[in-house]
Formats: structure tokens, C-alpha cells, sequence
């Protein structure tokens, strides 16, 4: 089967709630135009339920294009018209170059791991 029929692995969204009223929103796989809804969803669902800190795990997207990138950019946002704290935590190496090439790493809170973000004042 050409590589272009094969079907795209569905992008994998696991929230965590902390016992601190942390949230942690780790994701896995492609976020982009075709995968993003779930992420999409879960982070509204997590900024409307208003967190001590929203941290979103990025160290097992395999791929991000644009689309994500901009999912990301409106989360922060709506984090940040919320009152809210929104932080990234483990980038892959892909989400990491995008947001160095794109100048967005700058409007980022950027942690190495998921627990250092955890640990931010919020």
C-alpha cells in the first residue's frame, strides 16, 4: 500500500489531574490539520475548568505543523484571557524546531520536563 493511503494514527490525548489542582495534558502522535480536534477539546475542556497550572506534555508528538502550532497559540490565549497559566513541558525535537523557526518559543513558558513545569509557581 503507497504511504499516502496508509491511515493516519489518531492523535492520543491523556489528561492527568495533580492533587495540587495542576492539570497535565500530554500528547502523542501527529497534531495537525487532520489530528488536532481531540487536543482541541481536551484543552477548552481543561481551560474552562480553570487549573492551578495547565501544562501541556509535548515529548511524544512525533510531528506538528502550522495547525498545531496555532492549537497551541489560541490555548495560550484563552489560558491567558482566563487568568490562567499554561505552560509547555517536554518538547520533541520537531515541536521544538517549529517554535524556534516560527519566533513563538519566545510567548512560551518552556519547561524540560512535565514535573519542573508541575513545580512552577503558576
Amino acid at each position: 500500500m503507497p504511504a499516502e493511503n496508509m491511515p493516519m494514527a489518531p492523535l492520543a490525548v491523556e489528561v492527568r489531574h495533580a492533587p495540587d489542582g495542576a492539570a497535565v495534558c500530554a500528547l502523542a502522535g501527529d497534531l495537525d490539520i487532520e489530528s488536532l480536534e481531540p487536543a482541541r477539546e481536551a484543552l477548552d475542556r481543561l481551560i474552562a475548568e480553570r487549573p492551578r497550572i495547565l501544562v501541556v506534555d509535548l515529548d511524544r508528538i512525533d510531528f506538528c505543523d502550522s495547525s498545531g502550532l496555532n492549537l497551541l497559540l489560541q490555548a495560550r490565549m484563552s489560558a491567558v484571557d482566563s487568568g490562567l497559566s499554561l505552560h509547555l513541558a517536554a518538547l520533541s525535537g520537531n515541536v521544538r524546531h517549529l517554535l524556534e523557526l516560527t519566533g513563538a518559543k519566545a510567548v512560551f513558558t518552556i519547561h524540560d520536563t512535565v514535573d519542573e513545569a508541575l513545580s512552577a509557581t503558576g
